[in-house]
């Protein structure tokens, strides 16, 4: 049921969240995406708790807005086992790259809330990792604007 505000416990009103997009692709995870739900899952749980004990209106719409998301993100998760052999590029693995210039990088590929390219897991659907799956050792992608080669599948 939608509200068109909520009030605050010092009765100021909050206008009404909007609903956390969820994907269209399918929700591959990987064990470890899983436990990053569940988690997530327990967290927001144990704030709503405290949000209802304090009475903070605005905080108990903004988690149960985020616990809506989760809850279908954990009922929707594919959990997807790691690969079973490295002979080719699929979704959990881990891919090392060396640019022309010798430049190496390492990406795993994972789900999408479990993604961070700035530590190197990035979503299976981002561009790069679409590049990625199939590939096989030895082959080329291109990595912002520079040929990589594929040196190493974990």
């Amino acid at each position: 049921m939608s509200r068109a505000f909520v009030k605050e416990a010092d009765g100021t009103e909050v206008d009404d969240l909007p609903e956390l997009v969820v994907s269209p692709h399918r929700n591959l995870v990987t064990a470890d995406g899983l436990r990053l739900i569940e988690a997530m899952l327990a967290r927001l749980g144990d704030e709503l708790s405290k949000a209802r004990a304090m009475d903070d209106r605005g905080t108990v719409a903004r988690v149960e807005r985020d616990l809506r998301y989760w809850r279908q993100r954990r009922a929707t998760a594919e959990v997807i086992a790691a690969p079973a052999t490295a002979d080719v590029v699929r979704f959990g693995s881990t891919v090392t790259l060396e640019t022309d210039s010798g430049a190496t990088h390492r990406f795993h590929i994972v789900g999408e809330d479990e993604s961070d390219p700035r530590r190197g897991l990035i979503a299976y659907v981002s561009p790069l990792a679409e590049a990625l799956l199939g590939a096989r050792a030895g082959d080329s992608v291109d990595l912002r604007g520079e040929p990589a080669e594929i040196v190493r599948i974990d």
